[in-house]
């Protein structure tokens, strides 16, 4: 069944700045700029100016259940945007090993990862880290880094990947 106009809202918190033009959406915050564009997905955006704060508005037109559901996608894509720009991302990553002792060397910088005596093998894997994504040292646990970033898309693909590059290549 059709819903004639469906809408959604999100809060704007407090220290973020929101533009929006033609379903490309620019958010600001303490640490730092993200953009995304949403014009994939037929809804509109509004900004909203309110006495209690701004709002974005969410809204479709005759929509049907799977175009219903892009709302909560569209609501779910900024409000992971906002949380990356006002308290960012972070990941645990943890060397387990049970006879061979993997090394994890970083590079100084944080952008990059070398992993050696992977399964007692001698190739040296390098991960370089994606935009924005630096990974440092946790003082507390022994072999675990941490990977921070603004970008849940861009931390999980760069974790992802180092996961893979430290697998051995498959025999079949």
């Amino acid at each position: 069944m059709l819903a004639i106009y469906k809408e959604m809202e999100l809060e704007i918190p407090a220290g973020v700045t929101v533009e929006i033009n033609a379903r490309i959406i620019t958010i600001k915050g303490p640490r730092g700029e993200l953009k995304k564009d949403l014009r994939h997905i037929a809804l509109d955006l509004r900004l909203v100016k309110g006495p209690k704060g701004d709002k974005i508005k969410f809204i479709v037109w005759h929509a049907g259940r799977r175009h219903a559901a892009c709302l909560r996608t569209a609501q779910a894509i900024v409000n992971n945007m906002i949380k990356g720009v006002t308290l960012g991302y972070q990941y645990k990553m943890r060397a387990v090993y049970n006879h061979f002792p993997i090394n994890l060397i970083l590079a100084p910088d944080g952008k990059s990862l070398e992993i050696r005596n992977f399964l007692g093998e001698k190739r040296v894997r390098h991960v370089k880290m994606a935009e924005g994504v630096v990974i440092k040292d946790d003082k507390n646990q022994k072999d675990q880094v941490l990977v921070e970033g603004v970008r849940t898309f861009l931390l999980t693909r760069t974790t992802s990947s180092s996961c893979r590059r430290a697998l051995p290549a498959s025999t079949t």
